[in-house]
């Protein structure tokens, strides 16, 4: 076994590797950016060096300088976690030349598996089912015009080195594989440093299910069940489970066995996984493989009862996988849900900034956090803006549910917006609950993007009992106000504490355990327990509970009397210019002074997180003025171009 070993990686998932590693014994190295040199991966870590610039191009990919680091610290292995180096075959060879462990798969696997184009054909021959499309390589737009209409719309334009959503795009139509085709094309080199793109059938309605392999170099190679990774936004996956609600055993059997008999094809060993899209008859087709540990590896290390990462560091090791097919058994239901530093009421776009109050749930049986995260540490554009992963366990798919809205009502996250209350309601949304699921499904029933109006809670009973206990309102009549709503109720209090309040003629009991300055009440209400998030501007209380929010003012009932006639506060107008959606990259401009624009029409091309973003025209104008040039770095808000309208 190692005695020490490197984590060619940041955040939560260089925290987790070193949390397993260190449990067996064994010393970590880890490596940082300028802009991470007091993470909190660099503090658990036995020792730590830096690597270079802030931009991952000038660290965490720099292969030369990690080895240096191996041979500097004493090395004998490292782990690429996933992202950055895991699947560069470049960084395996020279470990081998440097005589240096690789935690991962061999070269040829990585090779073979992580060329899209390449790892199609091998899956075909080894027998396993795959999609429609066209493998060679595309001149330009026109040639993929051809090829899709060979094929038949929908198609989805893939990059072939591509991973994590980028460089994907759907077309509907000859005139969307032009735009898809460059786009995807674009963000393909930026991500990846490789411009080759591919085209296949997209397939309706489809689930996004993933089969999880463990191989060792004895020629033991086992599949581990599966995870619904269905909830996706832009091809990202934001919700994933294990095992999946869709799945029977005979279906789970024949996409295990299919799995194994790819990683054999290539001589894999390690922990890998193979995606599979699954449509409505259960009918599945091989997507990619992925030569490397998942984000949504816990899923299944709670329902197998394995360590993922030991047992890759094992085998990497030399040794024997310690089980048969026949003893991987599945047990229970576990959730995971990506905490990300984003906005979802600005479409999701990345959220930067330092956490002001950032407070985990108590981890148990049922609550795993991965984080990489501390009060106080900045949420940087230069990297994925994922805060965490929360992960629940229960006995069955409705427990592990339960256990999770709970825990997003305790996970305590203030100075980047994120998008908890937006993971909250899709666990509570009736469909997800009975499992009707696709990759679809956020765009189905989110049709107009998350907005203000999902974040009103059905009746205000709790909010109002919350209320009473955060404003520590003494007997009597109250009433609270939401911009031009108000509520009435009244307050009586016990001895101990406790209140009674009288809702709407509804009488509720409240008890708690809460003290002036906390910014969450775990209380119960009629006996339920619930959990609220509090903040406090003026006298403006806001108060969150299972995906829902309410900002209320305290009034007495003259206050609420008078509150009637106060005037609405009326928005500034923004509709005549263009403002940045996000922090990042002003990448081309489409316009120029004096253009007259249309609807629908591209106006400039952001990137934010190795992402590129298209901002179009909301109705017809002409720029009147342009306020950015091509390679500025953008703010939140900052105005990018002023426009002239008739209205």
């Amino acid at each position: 076994m190692f005695d020490k070993i490197l984590i060619a990686n940041r955040g939560e998932i260089a925290c987790r590797i070193i949390k397993t590693a260190q449990a067996m014994g064994i010393k970590c190295v880890a490596v940082y950016s300028s802009a991470d040199a007091g993470s909190k991966h660099v503090q658990m870590a036995d020792e730590a060096y830096l690597i270079g610039g802030a931009a991952s191009s000038e660290s965490y990919l720099k292969i030369d300088k990690l080895i240096e680091v191996c041979k500097q610290s004493g090395a004998q292995a490292v782990h690429p976690g996933f992202g950055f180096v895991s699947e560069n075959s470049s960084f395996a060879q020279a470990l081998d030349d440097a005589g240096i462990a690789f935690i991962g798969p061999p070269k040829g696997a990585i090779e073979a598996m992580g060329d899209k184009i390449t790892s199609k054909k091998l899956a075909a021959e080894a027998g396993v089912s795959t999609v429609p499309g066209y493998m060679g390589l595309i001149d330009d737009g026109d040639h993929a015009v051809r090829i899709s209409e060979e094929i038949g719309y929908p198609v989805m334009i893939k990059a072939s080195a591509g991973g994590g959503g980028k460089g994907m795009r759907v077309a509907y139509s000859s005139a969307e594989v032009h735009d898809a085709f460059s786009s995807a094309k674009n963000e393909a080199s930026s991500s990846f440093g490789d411009d080759r793109i591919f085209i296949e059938k997209f397939i309706e309605q489809p689930r996004h299910i993933e089969i999880q392999i463990l191989a060792d170099k004895h020629g033991t190679c086992l599949y581990l069940g599966e995870r619904e990774c269905s909830i996706q936004r832009r091809h990202q996956k934001v919700v994933e489970e294990a095992p999946s609600p869709f799945l029977d055993e005979t279906t789970r059997k024949a996409m295990g066995e299919q799995s194994v008999a790819l990683a054999k094809a290539v001589d894999y060993c390690s922990a890998g996984t193979v995606e599979f899209i699954v449509d409505k008859d259960r009918n599945f087709y091989f997507l990619e493989m992925n030569t490397r540990l998942q984000v949504e590896h816990p899923v299944t290390e709670k329902i197998t009862g394995l360590d993922l990462v030991e047992q890759m560091i094992r085998v990497a090791a030399g040794e024997k996988l310690s089980l048969s097919q026949e003893q991987v058994k599945l047990n229970g239901w576990a959730m995971e849900c990506r905490l990300y530093a984003e906005d979802p009421l600005r479409g999701f776009l990345p959220s930067i900034g330092l956490l002001s109050d950032y407070q985990e749930p108590e981890e148990n049986e049922q609550v795993r956090v991965d984080s990489g995260v501390r009060e106080g540490d900045e949420v940087s554009m230069h990297y994925d803006p994922m805060i965490a992963k929360l992960v629940t366990y229960g006995a069955d798919r409705n427990a592990a549910i339960d256990a999770m809205v709970g825990a997003l009502d305790d996970y305590l996250v203030t100075g980047v917006n994120h998008n908890g209350a937006f993971l909250s309601q899709i666990m509570q949304h009736p469909r997800f609950v009975e499992g009707n699921l696709s990759t679809n499904f956020i765009a189905e029933e989110y049709p107009d993007g998350f907005n203000t109006d999902h974040l009103v809670p059905e009746t205000p009973d709790a909010f109002l009992a919350a209320l009473a206990v955060v404003a520590q309102l003494g007997e009597g009549a109250w009433a609270a106000a939401e911009g031009q709503t108000t509520y009435a109720f009244s307050v009586q209090c016990d001895s101990e504490g406790a209140k009674t309040l009288d809702i709407m003629r509804s009488t509720r009991e409240v008890s708690f355990d809460w003290r002036p300055g906390q910014m969450r009440l775990r209380m119960t209400l009629d006996g339920q327990p619930k959990t609220f998030q509090i903040a406090k501007d003026g006298v403006t209380w806001t108060l969150s509970h299972a995906g829902k929010v309410m900002s209320l003012v305290v009034l007495n009932p003259r206050e609420a009397e008078l509150w009637e006639h106060m005037p609405e506060k009326v928005g500034l107008d923004s509709s005549k210019v263009l403002l940045a959606p996000m922090p990042g990259l002003l990448v081309s401009l489409a316009v120029k002074e004096g253009q007259e624009v249309q609807a629908g029409q591209e106006l400039c091309r952001m990137e934010a997180m190795k992402m590129e973003n298209i901002l179009r025209a909301e109705k017809s104008a002409t720029v009147a003025a342009i306020k950015a040039g091509v390679g500025d770095s953008l703010q939140v808000d900052q105005v990018i171009i002023e426009f002239e309208t008739d209205s």
